[in-house]
C-alpha cells in the first residue's frame, strides 16, 4: 500500500508539472487537457468498488493540481475527492463489470 502510494504520489508530480508546464501549449480552445483528473476517473472505474484507494489517489492528485495552480488551496482536491465519491457510488449502484468482480 505505501509502495503504491509512493508510485503515485510521484507520478501526479510529474503529470502535474507537464500539464502546467507543457501541455499549455497543446491548448484546444483554451482548455487544456486535465492529465491528473483522466488518471483518477480511469483508475477509480477499473477499481474494485471495495478498495478506497482511489479516494486517498484523487487527494494526493488535486494537491498537486493546486500546488502548479493559482486557485485556492483545496479546492482540487475537493473538486477530484468528490469526483471519486460520486463514482464509487454510480458503480456500486447502477453498474456491474463482471470481469471486475473477481
Amino acid at each position: 500500500m505505501i509502495r503504491n502510494t509512493l508510485i503515485f504520489i510521484v507520478i501526479f508530480y510529474f503529470l502535474a508539472l507537464i500539464q502546467t508546464s507543457f501541455m499549455v501549449h497543446f491548448s484546444i480552445w483554451g482548455l487544456v487537457p486535465n492529465l491528473i483528473l483522466f488518471l483518477v476517473i480511469i483508475w477509480n472505474i477499473l477499481e474494485k468498488s471495495k478498495n478506497n484507494f482511489g479516494i486517498y489517489q484523487a487527494a494526493a492528485g488535486g494537491f498537486f493540481l493546486d500546488i502548479f495552480s493559482n486557485r485556492l488551496i483545496g479546492f482540487n482536491v475537493i473538486i477530484l475527492v468528490f469526483s471519486v465519491i460520486i463514482i464509487k457510488l454510480f458503480l456500486k449502484s447502477y453498474v456491474r463489470i463482471p470481469f471486475l468482480e473477481k
